[in-house]
């Protein structure tokens, strides 16, 4: 039985999208981009040309998914394929298989375990946590020889993935087991978008209105600024700076981090204007006190003046009964202990960052911490508690932490050099004319 699907008029990068065969296909970046449009096109597509197939379309909640895809769907595929709405699922004439779904909360993920898709698209794939994107990959697989597994993701700047949406496609920054050639990101703006153009010009003025960085990052598509980012003075081009030898009388001192999961080791130092620099990191998962307090000691110059920690690891440890300060004293790197108060920090933190009249802030990060430049900008203000940063994705707190301890602790500026004061000139005396010239020449 044959069948005809109207796919409309693509724009080219909606095209670029459709003819895309990586691994993993991201569309997007600003708002307008044609992005709901092109993921039901593609999936329908997909589902029409191969039979059998088992696709699935995802939306972060059950409204959203409703009203971008389900009633459009209805739609678009009516005569076409079969609607059943207790699995909420497309059944197309071939075999092909469309299925809708949503993960409101972290662990509504689950519900897809031992399931196999060909195809698995996860629109506004910023919405979805690490956690929860990589749990799909698992379930993103197929015997078949015709077609490889393959996954779709929409997505704009911001919110809770913003932060494994801009490593993978943006900063293109790939860990073990990832490859840089499964990873295809194809930009779309709100002008590739004819279609809505022409039918709501004033979009365009409405996103041009928007408050700078709003702007930036709905109408440019910039991955650097987003709604909802904590430290909006974050500016890379004046934190981050070229390594430089850090002279040895600036005072030295380190803070971290400490959880099973994840240790975050900072080395900074002052300079005599009082101006903070992070020069190295530590960042390593899964560490116990004695090899942490090892890699740190061994990574550090032995003149740092001491160590600061959150007040909390002076809790006994629910493992050892021993508070984790005691332990990590025992082991070598006793601790100085600082609040740990997060709304005062991250004020302080503000107050570091900001970008002073001469056009500079306080505090500066050396190029090759690269983590903690990573995290920083992606720090998110907490949705019940503004003033706070958001503790998820929890993965890029860390480093972040550790800094807020370190500025908490109030470094000082390190004491001017001393200068040997010169004599004033006095001219010699005459007894000393003469000494001079009666011993010239010998």
């Amino acid at each position: 039985m044959s069948v005809v699907y109207d796919v409309g008029k693509p724009n080219p990068r909606q095209l670029d999208f459709f003819r895309a065969r990586a691994r993993h296909i991201a569309y997007g970046g600003a708002r307008g981009g044609g992005k709901s449009w092109a993921i039901r096109r593609k999936l329908s597509m997909l589902a029409l040309y191969y039979p059998n197939l088992r696709l699935l379309l995802l939306r972060r909640t059950l409204p959203e998914l409703k009203e971008n895809h389900l009633l459009p769907l209805q739609q678009e595929l009516h005569g076409i394929a079969t609607y059943r709405d207790s699995d909420k699922s497309f059944t197309f004439p071939n075999g092909s298989r469309l299925k809708l779904g949503y993960c409101d909360s972290e662990s509504d993920i689950f519900q897809y375990q031992g399931q196999e898709y060909d195809v698995i698209a996860m629109e506004e794939a910023t919405h979805f946590t690490e956690a929860q994107q990589q749990f799909l990959t698992t379930c993103n697989r197929s015997t078949r020889k015709d077609f490889t597994p393959r996954m779709y993701y929409t997505c704009n700047p911001g919110n809770v993935g913003h932060a494994w949406v801009k490593r993978l496609f943006i900063d293109r920054d790939y860990r073990e087991g990832e490859h840089p050639e499964d990873y295809v990101f194809i930009p779309a703006k709100v002008w590739d978008n004819t279609v809505l153009l022409e039918a709501n010009p004033e979009y365009v003025r409405t996103l041009e209105a928007l408050p700078p960085e709003l702007r930036r990052a709905h109408l440019d598509g910039d991955w650097n600024v987003f709604a909802g980012q904590f430290f909006t003075s974050w500016d890379e081009r004046k934190h981050v700076i070229d390594p430089f030898p850090i002279p040895d009388h600036w005072l030295r001192f380190r803070a971290i981090d400490y959880g099973l999961d994840r240790l975050a080791c900072l080395w900074g130092a002052s300079d005599e204007g009082g101006n903070i620099y992070i020069y190295n990191e530590w960042c390593i998962s899964d560490t116990i006190i004695s090899d942490a307090v090892k890699g740190i000691l061994e990574r550090s110059t032995g003149r740092e003046l001491c160590t600061y920690g959150p007040k909390d690891l002076t809790a006994r440890s629910r493992e050892t009964g021993v508070p984790r300060t005691e332990t990590f004293a025992m082991c070598g790197l006793p601790l100085t202990v600082v609040s740990n108060t997060r709304i005062a920090g991250w004020n302080n933190m503000a107050e570091w960052l900001k970008i002073r009249e001469n056009g500079q802030p306080r505090l500066r990060i050396f190029r090759t911490c690269r983590e903690l430049i990573h995290c920083l900008p992606l720090l998110q203000h907490d949705e019940k508690k503004p003033d706070d940063v958001a503790i998820e994705p929890h993965n890029i707190t860390h480093a972040p932490d550790a800094l807020r301890y370190m500025l908490d602790g109030r470094p000082l500026a390190t004491e001017p050099l001393p200068v040997e004061p010169v004599s004033p000139f006095a001219p010699p005396t005459f007894e000393e004319q003469e000494s001079s010239f009666f011993n010239f020449g010998t």
